[in-house]
């Protein structure tokens, strides 16, 4: 039988979920017509090991396991360039979307009644009674209310991880996807120059099966770079707005610190400095190994240590950068506030490209 469906399945850690699942995706659709490209962030626990040993007793499942490339966007297209089918879905791997949906979602989108087909967990005859994750639903919403405003589409659930559409459709759509920390249903909606015509399915939204959700705070931090890519993408690169907007938060911070040390009764100025530069420092490490380089975490405590060591340092060549050049143009006589802005500008794409290459790369 001729290939008909490629089913992509990001995943992190999900070793225990993958032959369960296969077995429901052939339940719904049969036993041919379709494949499953298991994409892998090289998971700690083997699921790409797990995913081989079952593709060498099943040639519908295909493997990509990526080294140094994390984040379930730009998973979903490196599965959308891999496969020849002419219909594409991408489907958590956990077992929270019921695959049962996807030959009612194929027969849509293939009919022409709808561009791409979504499981939605919000819809008239949705459920997610069996999530038992309240505070998630309240963010959902709130994230599904503000994706409605960036893409004009009226969805229930635009932030939904469960869709199809045709391969054609998303290849077109590739080259200006973000697939930076974004929801990719969102981007795809976000940046079709003509809107697309979608239909929601009710999804009965299940529990996970085996092993721990690693989505709890994603939402969010996915919505605001997906933000950002809209707005700056096309001036400036997205993660270095996000960079920059942390630095910003950064200067805050200083400011707090080095006035709460000077109200330590004989406290010097260069050591309340010096404390208030370290603790900036360190709020920006934190809040840029959480939002700009979330695909690229570093999670260990021995990673976080030295990634800490590597921002201060990387952040000290760069204020000393900063620094000169400011110097240099003040004396050439560049009005003072020019000539720091100057500093400053050099100073952060200094700290950001050896951030970048020497904190959160790989290479």
């Amino acid at each position: 039988m001729t290939l008909d469906l490629a089913i992509i399945l990001p995943t992190l850690n999900e070793r225990e979920n993958l032959a369960p699942l296969i077995e429901r995706i052939a339940a719904a659709l049969g036993p041919d017509g379709w494949e499953v490209i298991v994409v892998d962030d090289n998971s700690a626990d083997g699921t790409a090991a797990e995913a081989r040993r079952l593709a060498r007793g099943d040639s519908r499942i295909r493997v990509i396991q990526r080294i140094g490339r994390r984040g379930l966007a730009s998973a979903a297209i490196e599965g959308f360039c891999a496969t020849a089918a002419p219909f594409v879905a991408v489907i958590d791997a956990d077992h929270q979307h019921d695959p049962l949906l996807l030959p009612l979602m194929l027969d849509s989108v293939r009919a022409g009644e709808a561009d791409i087909a979504v499981a939605s967990r919000f819809t008239l005859g949705a459920s997610t009674a069996d999530w038992h994750n309240p505070g998630r639903e309240r963010l959902s919403g709130i994230a599904n209310r503000l994706a409605r405003k960036l893409t004009g589409v009226e969805l229930t659930d635009p932030m939904s991880g469960y869709f199809l559409l045709r391969t054609e459709k998303a290849l077109a759509l590739v080259p200006r996807l973000s697939g930076v920390g974004f929801k990719i249903l969102l981007d795809l909606l976000a940046t079709s120059p003509d809107p697309l015509k979608v239909r929601e399915f009710p999804l009965n939204f299940a529990a996970r099966r085996s092993g721990e959700s690693k989505l709890d705070r994603a939402i969010a931090a996915d919505f605001l770079a997906g933000l950002y890519d809209k707005a700056f993408g096309k001036f400036i690169p997205t993660r270095f707005a996000l960079f920059g907007t942390v630095g910003a938060l950064g200067v805050g911070v200083h400011l707090a610190l080095l006035y709460a040390c000077m109200l330590v009764p004989g406290t010097q100025f260069v050591w309340s400095q010096a404390i208030a530069t370290l603790g900036a420092m360190t709020f920006n490490f934190w809040l840029n190994n959480f939002l700009t380089y979330r695909d690229r975490r570093l999670e260990t405590p021995r990673a976080m240590l030295r990634g800490w060591a590597g921002f201060v340092l990387a952040c000290s060549i760069g204020a000393l950068a900063n620094v000169a050049i400011a110097a240099a143009l003040f004396e050439r006589g560049v009005p003072a506030l020019l000539a720091a802005l100057a500093g400053i500008a050099i100073g952060s794409v200094w700290n950001y490209a050896l951030s970048s290459r020497f904190v959160w790369g790989r290479f």
